[in-house]
């Protein structure tokens, strides 16, 4: 069991549905974190936000979409324009996301050479 596994357990919280599991779990999500960061810039259309992670299939992408919506984290406007239009942007709660999201990634790019050596050193 893990230090903090111990933690929650001795809190007597039941850690298959520990809700900071739940949030993390899908705001640990690859597509998450880059669409994430992508709106930060600004509202996005779909396309935009396609041709922005072109790694991403539409259907993750579509995925990963609902799924923040469904969170609170992105809302979703429609335009009754032809075809409709539909435009992608951070709530609230999604704008209170990119501190902590800015300090890991600050913190990433200051371990990375650290993590890269330790890669090598380990697959050696």
């Amino acid at each position: 069991m893990t230090q903090a596994e111990i933690l929650l357990d001795a809190r007597g919280r039941d850690l298959a549905d520990c809700p900071v599991r739940h949030v993390l779990d899908h705001l640990a999500a690859k597509w998450t974190t880059l669409i994430v960061l992508e709106l930060a810039e600004g509202p996005r259309r779909f396309s935009q936000l396609s041709k922005a992670l072109p790694d991403i299939s539409k259907r993750m992408l579509t995925q990963s979409l609902r799924d923040l919506e469904r969170d609170g984290l992105i809302s979703r406007a429609v335009f009754a324009t032809k075809p409709p239009s539909v435009e992608y942007s951070l709530t609230a709660m999604g704008h209170s996301l990119l501190p902590p999201l800015i300090g890991l990634i600050d913190w990433a790019k200051a371990n990375g050479p650290q993590i890269a050596d330790a890669r090598t050193a380990f697959a050696s």
